[in-house]
Order: C-alpha cells, then structure tokens, then sequence
C-alpha cells in the first residue's frame, strides 16, 4: 500500500466485512507461496519487507484479503468507472434548417 493511503487506513475506524480497495492506492512488491493469508504473513515476517497493516494479498484465483489489526478480511478492488465512448454523430454538409414542406390547395 502507498503510504499515504496506508495513513489513512489506520486512521479510519474499523469496520467489519468485504473492504473495498482502490487500485491506484497499491503497489505490487513481490510474490509468496503459501497455502493461505496467514501462511504468507508468517513467511514474510522476518523478510526485507513483511506485510504490514493495509497491505493485500492477492491469490492466484483472483480473490484478496487485507491485513488488519484484527487479522485478514475480505476485501475487493473498486475499479475506476469507465464511461463509454460517444459516436460521432456525422452532420450533413448544408443547410441545417428543414425546407418548410409546401402545400398543395
């Protein structure tokens, strides 16, 4: 996690449940073989740079878990929205006002 966002993750209260995660708040550090979340943290905690509060870890399925003070939790990415792409609507060479249509008596 950048640490701005890590300054403000454990300043926020604790809530319980999937926490949403941006993407653009983490940076990838490395990879680790472990059976499970707590596997990984014990694995890296005498390493160059063990997992600290904030920190996610990703498995291989796609699924990721937040270290917390409390332990892991659930957690998920929140994507950035993406708005889709507006065609160009062609505009007719000429005129743009309609020819008024003409009357027949």
């Amino acid at each position: 996690m950048k640490e701005q966002a890590r300054t403000s993750f454990r300043a926020a209260p604790h809530t319980s449940g999937e926490t949403a995660v941006k993407l653009k708040d983490f940076l990838e550090a490395g990879s680790v073989d472990a059976a499970n979340a707590y596997e990984a943290w014990d694995s890296l905690r005498a390493a160059e740079q063990p997992l600290d509060v904030g920190d996610v870890l990703e498995s291989e399925l796609g699924e990721i878990r937040i270290y917390k003070y409390i332990g892991f939790e659930n957690a998920k990415w929140i994507l950035p929205e993406v708005k889709p792409a507006q065609e160009a609507v062609p505009v007719p060479a000429g005129d743009p006002t309609p020819e008024p249509a003409a009357s027949k008596l």
